[in-house]
């Protein structure tokens, strides 16, 4: 993993809703296992409670979507599947930011837009960390294989380099996590584990 200071530092929370991770979320049952297995949440809140205090920024894209889904012309895969379950609707439940989250307030920035898989498109994401001076984005969330698939593309493209947390990081399977941590992710990015990042900004002096 590439030594960067805390302070050009973000670590990017995605899909960190309800519809994804309680029990009785819209698509809870597309990701359950591969959460469970990696332990998603819990890891991804200990690496948040470590960092707190640091430099670091912290970033949060949650995406929602209107009532009547006008952001679709023709959705196809699974972003038909979200506009046929309603799911990330603007009002719901679902579409809310969990509480393990929220509860640490504005030391998490919410980047509000996000209409797809890539959590640069329709925000203000990049503009923010260029503001900042960020140089590596660290990502954590789901679905592994396409937000923060879409999004690692992305960061690189625009010239951050970039982290994936494999064990904050949940796919459709655990056999498709394996996949993109191990073969995918690696031609492009660092792949490391929630304590290895964690130890790398403790131990780091900005």
């Amino acid at each position: 993993m590439s030594s960067v200071s805390p302070n050009k530092t973000a670590l990017l929370l995605i899909g960190f809703q309800r519809d994804y991770f309680d029990p009785d979320g819209i698509l809870y049952s597309v990701v359950e296992e591969s959460h469970r297995l990696s332990g998603t949440l819990e890891h991804t809140i200990e690496v948040i409670d470590t960092i707190v205090n640091s430099s670091v920024t912290i970033v949060n894209t949650p995406i929602v979507f209107s009532e009547s889904y006008h952001e679709f012309e023709n959705p196809m895969g699974i972003l038909k599947a979200i506009k046929d379950a309603e799911a990330f609707k603007v009002g719901t439940t679902g579409a809310e930011i969990l509480p393990q989250i929220q509860k640490y307030g504005d030391r998490i920035e919410i980047i509000p837009g996000k209409r797809g898989f890539n959590a640069f498109s329709n925000t203000e994401l990049k503009e923010l960390l260029v503001e900042k001076g960020i140089e590596r984005l660290v990502i954590a969330g789901c679905v592994t294989s396409l937000c923060v698939n879409a999004t690692a593309l992305a960061a690189k493209e625009n010239g951050f380099e970039v982290t994936i947390l494999s064990d904050c990081t949940s796919s459709r399977t655990p056999v498709e996590q394996d996949m993109f941590c191990k073969e995918i992710f690696p031609l492009f990015t660092d792949v490391v584990d929630h304590n290895q990042f964690a130890k790398e900004i403790v131990g780091h002096s900005d």
